[in-house]
This record gives structure tokens, sequence and C-alpha cells, in this order.
């Protein structure tokens, strides 16, 4: 079966799923635009939703778009400028933008690399703001042997000026939260508490974290604690099954109704952006059911 043949056939199943609504254990068939309505009506709202379209790479980003609309998604995570218009048709909003790192082991740690990093987040941070969006990700980079305090002052140094253009323009710098046991070896910003100190010595609203539930889960656990006791210092949430990254259902350790009870309690207004990689078949109905997952 061609690409072309896969997508037609996704974007068959998302109609055909939204369309076949179940209550009280009964199957009723809605039109398309019933179903749609139906679908928005069932989300409590308490949570904005997002994805990330690597994980769906059978689909093209305007595929993405029009068959997460269907289930209640607003947001769309890791775009940059040149999908910003495909976004923008569809009524999206850029919920973490990108485009201005390097790559995930080049970052804000190490001083060879900000003179290069300086220079794109400039450009970018007006695009963000001129676009009508807030938040920008942004990588500490690997280790490479150097202790907590020369990264820290590493990092703080090549992000203050960034820091403060992005105060003048409404944007919100975003390091991301990896683990450096399996996916991101040597990755420096591997603990919350590692990227708070950080917050805390840069002391600006316009630098935060995005807490990715599955990295952090896999360096420390005590998920609910810690964002009850940092979500201060926390922009954004992505998702993800452990192990592996897949459904974040009951075939993995986590509940996450709990997790998203606790960040709703915070009082957090911002995006949690599905990031898991489905291995079901059918990707778009393992979407739905982790926007429903989630819908606390």
């Amino acid at each position: 079966m061609t690409n072309k043949q896969n997508r037609r056939s996704a974007i068959r199943n998302i109609v055909a799923g939204t369309a076949a609504i179940t209550a009280g254990g009964m199957l009723s068939s809605f039109t398309k635009e019933e179903a749609k309505e139906k679908m928005t009506d069932r989300l409590k709202g308490n949570i904005n939703h997002s994805v990330s379209p690597w994980c769906y790479n059978n689909l093209t980003l305007g595929e993405l778009c029009a068959v997460s609309k269907e289930i209640g998604i607003t947001g769309v995570d890791l775009c940059g400028p040149k999908d910003w218009p495909v976004l923008q048709k569809f009524g999206m909003y850029s919920s973490m933008c990108n485009g201005a790192e390097i790559n995930l082991t080049d970052g804000f740690g190490d001083t060879e690399f900000h003179e290069r990093l300086q220079k794109s987040y400039t450009e970018m941070i007006p695009l963000v703001e001129k676009n009508g969006y807030k938040n920008l990700i942004c990588f500490s980079g690997s280790k490479r042997g150097k202790d907590d305090e020369t990264a820290w002052n590493n990092c703080a140094a090549g992000l203050k000026p960034l820091v403060a253009l992005a105060e003048k323009h409404n944007v919100v710098l975003c390091m991301e939260l990896l683990n450096s046991k399996i996916d991101h070896k040597d990755y420096q910003c591997n603990r919350v508490e590692w990227g708070v100190e950080l917050a805390k010595r840069l002391g600006s609203e316009n630098f935060k974290l995005l807490f990715d539930i599955y990295h952090m889960q896999i360096m420390e656990g005590d998920i609910v604690r810690n964002i009850t006791d940092y979500h201060q210092y926390i922009a954004h949430y992505h998702t993800g099954g452990i192990p592996g990254r897949h459904e974040i259902d009951d075939t993995q350790e986590l509940h996450y109704p709990a997790v998203m009870r606790a960040i709703v309690a915070t009082g957090y207004k911002g995006y949690v952006g599905q990031e898991f990689v489905p291995k079901n078949p059918d990707k778009i109905e393992s979407l739905r059911k982790a926007i429903h997952i989630c819908d606390v």
C-alpha cells in the first residue's frame, strides 16, 4: 500500500472513529458534523491538548491537523516558521515552537555554541511573537564531562541576553527535561531540580521547563510530587508511556489520569502535548484514546 493510500485510510478511520460514539454500551452513528460536536461536548476543557507530528510521520502536517481537530486537539508541538502557515490554515496553535536550536546535544551548556545559538534565538524570538505564539524550545546539550556548577554557569551566561529579549517579546524559552539513562545519553538537564536551579539563577518568568513526563519517570519517578512542588517553573508537558514511549493506557506503568489531575490542581493553563509513539496499527485511535485518558 502506498503512503498516499495510508494517509487516505487514516483520514477515513478518524472520521469513522468520531462518527461512532459509545454511550451506555450502545453504538450510535452520527454525521461528521454531529460527531465533531459531540466529541467537543465530551471533553471537559480542563486540559489544552496538543500533539507532536514526529510521532505520526505517515501523515502530512495538514492531515495531522485535520484529524487532530476532530478529536479535540487545538495545538501542535515542535513546529517552526515553515510549518506555521499550515497550522494557521487549520486554525491550530503552535504550542511549542522550535527551529532555533542546533540539536539536542549541542546546547547552552557549552560556551562554544553560544554565538551560534544566540544569533538563531535572537532571530526566532521576534518571529514567535509576531505569529502570536509564546513557547520556544531550547536544550542544555550534553554534559561532556562538565560538573553541574560549570554547566549552570554556562547555560546562564548563554541564556541571559536571550531571556531579556524574550521578556520584551512575551516569549518563554522552555528547556526540555530529557532522560540520560535510555534515550539521550549524557544529556545535562536530566532532572527537574537541575532545571529548577537554572531557572532560579535566571530569575525570569520567561525561562521555564518543558516537563516531559516520560523522561522524568525514567530518571526520577515521583511525578505527581515534582509537578506539585515545581509547577511554577513548568511551561509545558509531554506524555509518553513507560517503558518504550508508546500508548499511555494501562499497558504501561503510569496512571495518567492521576498525573493530569495533579497538573490541573496547580492551576496550569498551558498545553499537554501527546508525544507517545503509537504501536497499535490504528495510530489515530490511540491518539483519540490518549486525549480521553487525559481529559480529567
